[in-house]
């Protein structure tokens, strides 16, 4: 996809990955971001920076009349991604595990479904649209003491391969996207080798300008994901193994 000229609107615009999303869309030379958040004071610096440019957006994708709202003011977009989402990290069998899994799934899954249902009548009109979701390497394989989260990812990847099959038809690409842990505030306080945002954010738009399907934007889930393909099994037992005593 040739990213010049393109509207692109971006959820969770505000948080680590999706700043640094919308700044390489400005540097890869769209026509305008729209960058959307609950509250559009977040993204004010990023209006203020690209004047014209970037468009603050609010936008609540559990909300059925906000997710309304935004795909009749977007009229003009040509890529859509979903990057909005909440991790509770917490594990399956915690005290607070039910209720991180219903929130987690209610944002990751049920809200990103939403804005694929309203968004894609609009992006297969334009006769080149695309839908970028961003999942996670532990949607492919989980990682117990996240579990919950790993849980509402799995259900994100599968949720954008039938979307991938049944806009193909109408013009519509579906690309997916499998960061390992990334330098967020979902990661503060965890101890471990992470991606930067912008390592993401640029491996996103390098693979949409390749015309990848799917996007494992660093080093560690490129590792996941070729160990999955040789022996899932294995990959398995080593996630299941880093719960701690």
């Amino acid at each position: 996809m040739n990213l010049k000229d393109k509207i692109v609107l971006v959820t969770g615009a505000n948080g680590g990955i999706g700043e640094a999303l919308v700044k390489a869309l400005i540097d890869k030379s769209v026509a305008k971001v729209y960058a959307a958040t609950r509250s559009t004071a977040a993204v004010a610096n990023l209006v203020q920076q690209h004047e014209g440019r970037v468009v603050a957006l609010r936008l609540d994708i559990t909300d059925a009349s906000s997710v309304a709202a935004a795909a009749e003011q977007c009229r003009d977009l040509d890529l859509l991604i979903n990057n909005a989402g909440v991790n509770g990290c917490e594990s399956l069998m915690a005290p607070a595990g039910m209720e991180s899994a219903r929130e987690e799934m209610e944002v990751n899954f049920f809200g990103t479904l939403a804005m694929c249902r309203a968004f894609a009548p609009l992006l297969a009109s334009r006769g080149d649209g695309a839908i970028v979701n961003v999942c996670s390497i532990i949607g492919l394989v989980n990682l117990p003491i996240n579990g919950t989260y790993c849980a509402s990812k799995a259900a994100v990847h599968s949720l954008l391969q039938g979307i991938r099959a049944e806009l193909a038809p109408r013009g519509v690409r579906v690309v997916g996207v499998y960061p390992g842990p990334v330098d967020t505030r979902m990661t503060v306080g965890q101890e471990m080798s992470k991606a930067t945002p912008e390592q993401v954010a640029a491996a996103i738009v390098a693979g949409l300008g390749n015309g990848d399907e799917d996007i494992f934007p660093d080093p560690m889930s490129l590792g996941v994901h070729a160990g999955l393909q040789k022996d899932p099994k294995r990959v398995e037992k080593e996630f299941a193994a880093m719960i701690p005593a």
